[in-house]
C-alpha cells in the first residue's frame, strides 16, 4: 500500500446504519466512493480522475480540511501541516483518501477518510474528517492505529440532532494488503452506552473511465440522493420519537486527537 506510483480506485459498496435505541431503526443503501493515493497524485497528475475541475464525476481539493487551493498545495498539504502540528513527522509515505467525489458539481461528504503510511508501508495515523449539513467541519486524529483494532475519540462536534454531543466513537478499520477491499466502522456510544452503529465497505476497483461511467449512469444524483436520505431518515426518527438535541457552538479547535 506504499507503492512509489499507486493508481486511484473506486470502491462499489454499502452504507449501513443502525439506531439501537429509543427504538430500532436500520437501513442500507448502495453506494460508491474514491480511494485516492493522494502522494502520487500530486507527483504523477490526476490521469482519469477530473481534478478541480467540471466532470460528471471530480475531485476538488477545496472540499477537504481547510479549503485551501491546489496553489497552496491543496488537500494533501493541509494534511501535511495538520500532522506536523500534532508531532507526528513521520507519516512521510502513501496517504489513501477515502471520500465521495463531486457528481455533476454537487458534494456532500459525511465523513473522510485519511490512511496516513510511513515510508516503510507502515500504517501512522488515520484522521477521520467529518462535515454536518450546517456546512461546519471537524476532525478526530488517531495517532498510532491498527487495522482491526478498536479506537476511541471522545465525541465533541454536532453531527445529528437526534445525538447529544456527548460520549464517544469507537473506530476500526480493514483494509484488504492487496487493496481489494475497504470496511470502515464507526460506532457511538451516548452516556448510558451503544447507541447507533454505522459502516461504509465495498470492493475495490481501478478508477478507469468505464468504471467512472458505471458509477455515474447507476447513481446519476448520489450527491442529492446522501442529502436526501438523510433529512428522510431524520423525519423517521422524529415520528419514532427520538429525542431532539439543539445544535451547540461548534468546537474551538479543529482537530480533536
Amino acid at each position: 500500500m506504499n507503492q512509489p506510483s499507486a493508481k486511484a480506485l473506486i470502491g462499489f459498496g454499502e452504507v449501513r446504519h443502525t439506531r439501537l435505541k429509543p427504538r430500532r431503526h436500520a437501513f442500507a443503501y448502495p453506494t460508491y466512493f474514491l480511494m485516492l493515493p493522494m502522494r502520487s497524485l500530486q507527483r504523477d497528475g490526476p490521469g482519469n480522475l477530473a481534478r478541480n475541475r467540471f466532470a460528471a464525476l471530480s475531485f476538488f481539493d477545496k472540499d477537504h480540511g481547510d479549503g485551501r487551493s491546489p496553489e497552496a498545495g491543496g488537500a494533501l498539504a493541509w494534511l501535511d501541516a495538520l500532522l506536523l502540528k500534532e508531532g507526528i513527522q513521520d507519516a512521510d509515505g502513501e496517504v489513501w483518501l477515502h471520500t465521495y467525489p463531486r457528481v455533476l458539481g454537487f458534494t456532500f461528504k459525511p465523513v473522510s477518510f485519511w490512511y496516513c503510511y510511513r515510508k516503510d508501508g507502515g500504517l501512522r495515523a488515520i484522521v477521520v474528517e467529518v462535515n454536518n449539513t450546517f456546512g461546519e467541519r471537524h476532525c478526530y486524529l488517531l495517532d498510532a492505529p491498527r487495522f482491526g483494532a478498536e479506537m476511541r475519540a471522545t465525541k465533541v462536534f454536532h453531527v445529528s440532532p437526534f445525538c447529544p454531543v456527548e460520549g464517544s466513537y469507537r473506530f476500526r478499520f480493514m483494509v484488504a494488503r492487496e487493496m481489494s477491499r475497504t470496511v470502515a466502522c464507526i460506532d457511538y456510544d451516548d452516556a448510558q452506552g451503544p447507541l447507533i452503529e454505522t459502516s461504509v465497505s465495498g470492493r475495490l476497483e481501478a478508477l478507469s473511465t468505464s468504471n467512472m461511467r458505471r458509477a455515474v449512469w447507476r447513481y446519476p444524483a448520489m450527491t442529492l440522493g446522501v442529502v436526501a436520505r438523510i433529512h428522510w431518515q431524520a423525519v423517521k426518527l422524529f415520528i419514532k420519537g427520538a429525542p431532539f438535541f439543539g445544535k451547540p457552538t461548534p468546537p474551538t479547535t479543529f482537530t480533536t486527537r
